[in-house]
């Protein structure tokens, strides 16, 4: 069955380039890679993971998920929610992988990650955006196989 895409009446089309500044209290570092100089961390693990995606030789760009209004709406216990993964990424290879940092699954998760599946299939089919991959990494360190594998790579790529 052919999904069809909900895009924004307004901006179906968004851009790192459309960024407005904004202040934070949250810890934040330079990135190399990203449009947006700076990157707001929430956590450690999120800060290595950021350092890693500025060095891996598979990312040609990538953002922290932060002020862009990327959000994937998904269904939990009847209540529609907002979805907001931690980061897209743009590979050398080709496509884009959105990435979440999940350390702890819990059951609303999985709904999540259902939706987002759901979102990246049905980006995927549309054939308008290109080549979209969802991956979730679950303990510090995983990144460079996740980056590995969404470029075809059996070994991870050298950082």
């Amino acid at each position: 069955e052919k999904r069809s895409l909900v895009l924004d009446e307004n901006k179906p089309i968004r851009s790192t380039g459309d960024m407005r500044p904004w202040r934070t209290k949250k810890p934040y570092e330079e990135a190399k890679k990203s449009h947006i100089n700076y990157c707001v961390l929430d956590s450690a693990w999120e800060s290595s993971e950021a350092f890693e995606l500025d060095e891996n030789e598979a990312v040609e760009a990538w953002v922290k998920n932060d002020h862009l209004g990327f959000d994937v709406l998904y269904v939990h216990k009847g209540a529609i929610k907002r979805y907001r993964p931690d980061f897209i990424i743009r590979l050398k290879s080709g496509g884009f992988l959105v990435l979440e940092t999940k350390g702890r699954q819990r059951e609303e998760d999985d709904a999540k990650h259902a939706f987002m599946h759901e979102w990246i299939e049905g980006v995927n089919e549309s054939g308008d955006f290109g080549k979209w991959q969802f991956a979730v990494s679950k303990k510090p360190g995983e990144i460079k196989d996740i980056l590995a594998k969404a470029c075809g790579n059996k070994t991870p790529l050298p950082a």
